[in-house]
């Protein structure tokens, strides 16, 4: 059974950032990276993840159609147990607010930082296994 972290966003160069970032841990098989362009999308991809334990969400909120923040609630309302951290370019404290109100469990701000997104996925790992 594999580990999935699944990324939500439009932008078209995020997977080759998010890939070229977490190289090491995923040729080493910590666990497995999907990407979804939408909303819609990524709902679709989280109804089709049996077989694999769905550790970790990472959203943007500005999205053409359906919004990251939109998107939440339907999220947790399939994977409850599942935490979401919404990714945003705006870390205002309204946004910050609005995202944790609809269930995540974090906000990171655009550029991201790494370091805190390794960390976060290594706890989620430890506590996955």
């Amino acid at each position: 059974m594999s580990v999935l972290v699944l990324v939500v966003d439009d932008e078209p160069d995020v997977e080759a950032l998010f890939r070229q970032q977490f190289r090491r841990d995923l040729r080493a098989q910590r666990f497995v990276m999907d990407f979804a362009s939408s909303a819609a999308d990524a709902l679709s991809r989280i109804t089709s993840t049996i077989g694999q334990t769905l550790i970790l969400i990472l959203s943007d909120i500005n999205m053409p159609g359906m919004t990251g923040l939109e998107m939440l609630p339907k999220v947790k309302e399939m994977r409850p147990e599942v935490p979401v951290i919404m990714i945003t370019a705006y870390g205002d404290a309204d946004t910050k607010r609005k995202a944790l109100e609809r269930g995540a469990s974090g906000l990171l701000t655009k550029p991201i930082d790494f370091s805190v997104l390794r960390e976060e996925i290594d706890s989620r790992l430890a506590a996955a296994s």
